[in-house]
């Protein structure tokens, strides 16, 4: 069966990369796509590596005809997202890339995005989007909300640890560095070439960062307990791609050992031999993870080192992911392209 898909902000970055892994997928045809500033143009004009592509014109949401709509996906601006979610038939059913629908409690909501929610009775039915957490709900869902990209790169280097209660709870660091394709299209000033290469610097330092929000709802409800970890991002000098190093106080062996058994049968998340660290490199543009452990030369700590691709296994391929499970279609279809290397 083919299902007929819309993407709505199919002009930033996300909506791009949905559109290059739906073109490859055996069930599902684009038959709307939407743009604010760029309506009425083509996508090949936005995104000339997808000329090649037979696909409809971009077009405001309003223009869209929802009725024959089998699953859209959001690609809008934070806030933005609740709004328009509102406004679709309930036959429609939705994958939300924005952090719109992610934190469960609407207080919570409130703190870290400034504003607040305006659509609570849809948040009651959102499904998180960690695709290997949450699997039985997101078959079954209407509305599920895409993880943050570097919150997935965190969970995925953490929870099976704190369900298997190997790891101290109060000592954990999570350093990580990010591509600038993560902040978006929009045009910024510390995002130009000669503001961003040939450096690399620190942000939302001190507790400050939004995807916090998502590691104490996730990791507190693993834990039965308030779980608030250090977290640090910075900023890379590149396209794309997360690297997340993470400092726990642990044994290494047990944790690897841990992660061969809660991974195993993941078709995603690959462990590497005790030891070995990964690379941005071997993961860009793919929806695959990778995951190594290290010991500490301090007796009792370990690192753990998690690599993805923030648009695709942290966005847009978690979405097309989620998307498969909705519609019943194989979890891994569209998605097993290898990464780009070099």
């Amino acid at each position: 069966m083919i299902h007929k898909i819309a993407i709505l902000g199919a002009s930033g970055y996300t909506g791009a990369e949905l559109v290059r892994l739906i073109a490859t997928h055996p069930n599902m045809k684009i038959t709307a796509l939407s743009a604010d500033r760029k309506a009425g143009m083509s996508m090949g004009q936005v995104f000339p590596h997808l000329r090649h592509l037979d696909l409809p014109d971009l077009v405001k949401i309003d223009e869209i005809d929802f009725s024959t709509v089998d699953l859209v996906f959001c690609a809008l601006p934070h806030a933005t997202s609740q709004s328009v979610i509102s406004t679709l038939p309930q036959h429609v059913r939705v994958v939300d890339l924005s952090a719109d629908f992610r934190l469960r409690d609407l207080d919570a909501y409130e703190k870290w995005y400034g504003k607040p929610h305006s659509a609570p009775e849809l948040q009651e039915e959102a499904v998180y989007g960690m695709t290997e957490f949450y699997r039985d709900e997101i078959r079954d869902a209407r509305l599920v909300a895409g993880t943050g990209c570097n919150a997935a790169t965190g969970q995925y280097a953490l929870r099976p640890l704190i369900e298997a209660g190997l790891i101290d709870l109060d000592e954990i660091i999570i350093d990580l560095k990010t591509g600038v394709s993560g902040a978006g299209r929009s045009l910024k000033e510390g995002f130009l070439h000669a503001e961003l290469s040939e450096g690399s610097h620190p942000y939302a330092v001190g507790g400050v960062h939004r995807h916090l929000g998502e590691f104490d709802q996730e990791f507190s409800k693993i834990a039965g307990r308030p779980v608030k970890v250090q977290f640090t991002p910075h900023l890379l000098p590149a396209n794309r791609g997360i690297l997340a190093t993470v400092y726990v106080k642990g044994d290494a062996q047990a944790i690897h050992d841990a992660f061969a058994k809660a991974y195993g049968s993941e078709p995603f998340v690959v462990i590497l031999p005790f030891g070995e660290v990964p690379s941005t490199r071997h993961v860009r543009g793919s929806n695959f993870v990778h995951l190594g452990v290290v010991a500490d030369r301090r007796e009792g700590r370990a690192i753990v080192v998690c690599a993805l691709d923030n648009l695709t296994k942290g966005s847009s391929g978690q979405a097309l992911q989620n998307a498969n499970l909705m519609l019943g279609h194989e979890e891994t279809a569209g998605l097993m392209l290898a990464p780009v290397f070099p």
